[in-house]
């Protein structure tokens, strides 16, 4: 057996960990790819940072190119997910060809929300007003010059009008 010492959770602890001059953070494969799927889960940049056990400036420095494509880790997952499902369908296996009709039908439902989805905001559109919102100075406003224009009448009569004063 190796002298290597493992953590609770089997993760391999780092040698001088919280130490001064500790070695600098070797970046594995498997680190890749557990952040990889963290971020496809929707995990934050400090969570990601805390399960595989480095600082949240150390997962910025040495993991740059995996946050900078996080909104695509999720489709690259689905994308796995049915790759591998079609490899055991066309092998034969049941249990791929269920996982894949599955993963086929959960697509499907996921375009119909979003086309429904689609149609009810471009039904809201047509039913928002074209005109934009109109405040209460500017409506006071609006009143006050179609009582001077004498367009509509008042309870003061002609006081409002301008010259025409009446004693």
């Amino acid at each position: 057996m190796s002298g290597e010492v493992f953590d609770l959770f089997g993760n391999p602890v780092r040698p001088g960990r919280g130490q001064k001059g500790r070695p600098p953070f070797e970046v594995t494969d498997k680190d890749r790819n557990k952040v990889k799927l963290l971020l496809a889960m929707g995990w934050s940049n400090q969570r990601v940072a805390n399960a595989i056990g480095v600082s949240l400036a150390t997962l910025k420095r040495y993991f740059r190119a995996e946050l900078t494509v996080r909104d695509q880790m999720r489709d690259r997952l689905e994308a796995r997910r049915l790759e591998l499902a079609m490899d055991l369908a066309n092998a034969g296996n049941t249990a791929g060809m269920r996982e894949l009709d599955r993963l086929i039908m959960k697509n499907d439902q996921k375009l119909a929300a979003a086309k429904m989805t689609q149609a009810d905001e471009a039904e809201r559109e047509e039913e928002r007003p074209t005109s934009r919102y109109v405040g209460k100075g500017e409506i006071s406003r609006k009143r006050a010059n179609a009582l001077a224009a004498g367009e509509t009448q008042s309870e003061w009569g002609s006081l409002l009008k301008p010259g025409s004063y009446e004693n």
